[in-house]
């Protein structure tokens, strides 16, 4: 006699890789949602404009670009070494029906933390052609400078100098 294998239809089911997906989608929400109350609020269309910021040695020089944004319509703030651009840039009217949108429109507000400190009576800020330029000068105790190095003899007399006297040759 033989025995076929029974199958029970309602048992089997095909097996799907992605269905942990939702379940974890919802657990890091809740996760997040707990860890940080107020990320509700953050606004999924907000943007940021490219920004380049180059140090020199005197200052700090950042470049923004952005186009279509009057003078007006842009502020820039400096506290310490931070540095915050915010401006907003208004979506013209429009006559027919919009198909497609790629170009930012909306208010942005850009921040970073500068390595050193900016003396904010110096800084200059122009927007030309769609770029913003800023200049923010370094403050003396953040500007890089040489130290001169000199030699100790070990009974504690300073080693002499370039032009033979102990403060380096310079007549005072």
């Amino acid at each position: 006699m033989t025995i076929s294998p029974m199958r029970d239809k309602a048992r089997m089911s095909r097996w799907d890789p992605f269905a942990g997906f939702n379940d974890l989608y919802d657990e890091m929400s809740r996760l997040l949602t707990t860890a940080f109350p107020d990320a509700s609020r953050i606004s999924v269309n907000a943007w940021s404009p490219p920004v380049d910021v180059e140090e020199t040695e005197d200052a700090y020089v950042v470049e923004a670009d952005l186009p279509g944004v009057r003078p007006d319509d842009v502020s820039v703030e400096v506290h310490g070494n931070d540095l915050r651009i915010t401006a907003e840039l208004e979506e013209r009217e429009r006559e027919g029906v919009v198909r497609r949108q790629t170009r930012r429109s909306g208010r942005f507000d850009y921040r970073v933390s500068l390595p050193g400190e900016v003396d904010s009576d110096g800084c200059e800020a122009d927007l030309d052609n769609g770029v913003l330029r800023l200049r923010l000068p370094k403050t003396t105790a953040s500007m890089r400078r040489r130290i001169p190095v000199k030699g100790v003899h070990r009974d504690g007399d300073a080693e002499l100098g370039a032009g033979g006297s102990a403060n380096g040759g310079a007549d005072t």
